[in-house]
């Protein structure tokens, strides 16, 4: 029997678990720290025989839970569905979580803690940093750069050679054609910035 824990246990995490299934795992476990039926981490921490990963949207809640488990001697792996296509020179971080039917195609590399959500096009030498989240049907073009714990919505395509600063927020259905600053929301197409955001 193949074991792992999905820490979190909303409606995202009900997808990580289906991805963990169709990679093999058989016996899938859920972690919630609220206030609800499932064990929380403490319930658990002793025993860090059984593997984690990471069934949570928001990327700094994501990332704070990720040094925890780390710290009490967990293995935090990554889920990758069976159905996206990844070239065999990309490079995938720990806690990372690809979705199905996305691609990413050669030199891109995906650092720790990344949601790559259903349907994204990741296109060659894109990089996207540590506990971003790229949504459903987005579409990166060649030579991308994501920052660190940036939000990009859902349908959104970026063109490109662009760079999206760090903790930034891109709008659904937004058309990035220029570079986005740190701490940024961002949307529309032409997508232009219209605030800032807040580190949590």
């Amino acid at each position: 029997m193949k074991s792992i824990y999905i820490y979190g246990a909303s409606g995202h995490g009900l997808v990580v678990a289906d991805i963990a299934h169709t990679c093999g795992y058989t016996d899938i476990r859920f972690l919630d720290d609220g206030d609800n039926c499932y064990p929380t981490f403490n319930d658990i921490k002793n025993r860090n025989n059984i593997p984690i990963a990471f069934g949570i949207g928001n990327n700094y809640i994501r990332a704070k839970l990720f040094t925890k488990v780390s710290k009490d001697g967990f293995e935090v792996v990554s889920l990758i569905h069976p159905s996206s296509i990844i070239a065999s020179n990309v490079k995938v971080g720990k806690a990372v979580v690809i979705m199905a039917n996305t691609v990413i195609n050669a030199n891109s590399e995906i650092a720790e803690g990344v949601i790559i959500n259903t349907g994204s096009i990741i296109e060659h030498e894109c990089v996207v940093d540590s506990f971003s989240h790229i949504s459903p049907n987005v579409a990166l073009a060649g030579n991308v750069k994501i920052n660190k714990f940036s939000h990009i919505g859902i349908g959104s395509c970026i063109i490109q050679g662009l760079t999206i600063g760090k903790n930034c927020i891109i709008g659904a259905g937004s058309v990035v054609i220029k570079d986005i600053s740190d701490n940024k929301k961002a949307y529309g197409n032409p997508c232009r910035e219209v605030g800032d955001t807040i580190n949590e």
